[in-house]
């Protein structure tokens, strides 16, 4: 199948003629189809269709936009199992963490159709016995969601629903390896009566379509989830023309486990959050900081966590999937070179799996590292694949300074039963998400998401009323009479 963009509700090949194959993970030879490498004349086209359809979708009432963002939830309700198997074999995820990510995809819409007829403004005391003082929320106009591979519905989701909700047009640049997925959230958009130009989706380079779509003239906001390294790229070009910018970047994510806690009960908590979606989510925990009384017991239970793990394709439902792709897979066994080279001690895994149903995909074991320095590679750099360093520390006054002792600060737990240890650990993390006796991954679609120092431009959080925060800008109104 030919995967096409979708510009002014017309479903087009890229000018450039070109396409890229999208695989399956776990058996490289199956192809999903191909998807557009757009040029950036396809990415002008698709911000002209969207400044088309702007005003009439702006004008058109909040209930109104509501009900259509309810048809396309509906719709992806109706499709949610073909949706699942495309997830699975595009992007490797297990089945029941694709159908996870499908209806997440559903609740933020039916939660953002809701939110669409709220939005009104605040009504405030004048001082004049003549006049009303209000203020009105209004769209930015014209939006580009900038999306990665890890979570490619859910992502998508969480940036277009709560644009749409407020009256905004939207250009979404997908990843082109899930490019699949994201042709198929769009289908179900356009088929659930989404106006022509609202909603567009161009695929292609971040380089080129991407950087087409930041420096538009036309362009009034962005948002993007992505590497670090990019996140700072679009930044800087999106900055001569003060777009409004929303970065959402990467983690080094700690769980701190204090020799208060049940070790079967923290070694749950650390496996599910390292080694689900197969370590490929911003919030995994990628380090376990743990008091040196009960390290030798932790390391033991973690070790045989993770050996004990499923490993195989996304269709079978496993404990594991694949990595994404061959290069993902290539810099996870890069790192763990990295970390024998260092002198960390590997407890368990560390290898790619080859044999039988492995041998055509991008398999790795599930891996821990033990007597991890904090300044080691392997604790600083975000590495995206099942590999865990666990860390000893003498106190809890140390647990927190390794926590906080990287460039990121994404999501962040403790495991814990002493009330003043979870206080102290929710009042100085230095992360957007902190949690007490959970593991990292994962964060309810109604709150604030978000991360600090190199994980987020601290501009503007995800999700919630907060996702509406971005994409509106308020206007006072005095009204004498």
């Amino acid at each position: 199948m030919e995967y096409l963009n979708l510009i002014g509700g017309e479903w087009v090949a890229s000018g450039s003629g070109d396409t890229t194959a999208t695989r399956n993970p776990a058996d490289n030879r199956e192809t999903l189809g191909t998807v557009q490498e757009s040029t950036s004349e396809d990415a002008i086209q698709a911000v002209e269709a969207a400044v088309a359809a702007q005003q009439d979708w702006r004008a058109t009432p909040g209930p109104s936009r509501g009900a259509v963002l309810r048809e396309v939830a509906q719709l992806l309700e109706v499709r949610k199992p073909d949706l699942t198997e495309t997830l699975v074999r595009e992007e490797g995820k297990t089945r029941a963490e694709a159908a996870g990510e499908v209806q997440r995809a559903i609740d933020i819409f039916y939660y953002y159709a809701s939110k669409a007829a709220d939005l009104n403004g605040e009504v405030k005391a004048s001082s004049s016995r003549d006049a009303t003082l209000r203020t009105k929320v209004e769209p930015l106009g014209v939006v580009t969601a900038i999306t990665p591979w890890n979570y490619p519905i859910a992502i998508p989701a969480w940036k277009v629903a709560p644009a749409l909700a407020a009256g905004n047009v939207v250009v979404l640049k997908p990843a082109s390896m899930a490019g699949a997925i994201a042709h198929d959230f769009a289908r179900c958009l356009d088929d659930a009566g989404v106006p022509d130009g609202v909603f567009n989706v161009v695929t292609g380079s971040g380089s080129t379509v991407g950087n087409a779509l930041v420096t538009d003239k036309r362009v009034d906001a962005v948002s993007f989830t992505g590497s670090e390294h990019v996140g700072n790229i679009v930044y800087q070009n999106a900055a001569p023309d003060q777009k409004r910018v929303q970065l959402e970047m990467g983690g080094k994510n700690p769980t701190v486990i204090s020799d208060s806690v049940d070790i079967d009960e923290a070694a749950t908590i650390v496996g599910t959050g390292a080694f689900g979606t197969t370590g490929q989510s911003c919030t995994a925990c990628s380090r376990a900081i743990v008091h040196q009384d009960v390290f030798d017991e932790f390391v033991a239970t973690i070790t045989n966590y993770a050996e004990t793990l499923a490993v195989g394709p996304g269709v079978d439902d496993p404990d594991m999937g694949p990595q994404a792709s061959e290069t993902e897979l290539e810099s996870t066994l890069n790192y763990i070179e990295i970390g024998k080279r260092e002198g960390a001690t590997l407890e368990t895994g560390g290898e790619r799996l080859t044999e039988g149903d492995y041998a055509e995909g991008y398999f790795v074991e599930p891996t821990v590292f033990s007597d991890v320095e904090p300044d080691m590679r392997i604790a600083q750099e975000e590495i995206f694949g099942p590999v865990l360093a666990v860390i000893p520390v003498a106190d809890f006054d140390e647990a927190l300074d390794v926590a906080n002792g990287v460039e990121q600060g994404l999501s962040a737990s403790v495991v814990t039963d002493d009330l003043t240890e979870a206080h102290r650990f929710v009042d100085e993390i230095e992360a957007g998400v902190a949690k007490v006796n959970e593991k990292t991954t994962g964060l309810e679609l109604h709150v604030p998401f978000g991360g600090m120092k190199a994980s987020s431009s601290e501009t503007y959080r995800e999700q919630g009323d907060a996702g509406l925060d971005f994409y509106t800008i308020t206007k006072t109104v005095y009204l004498n009479y």
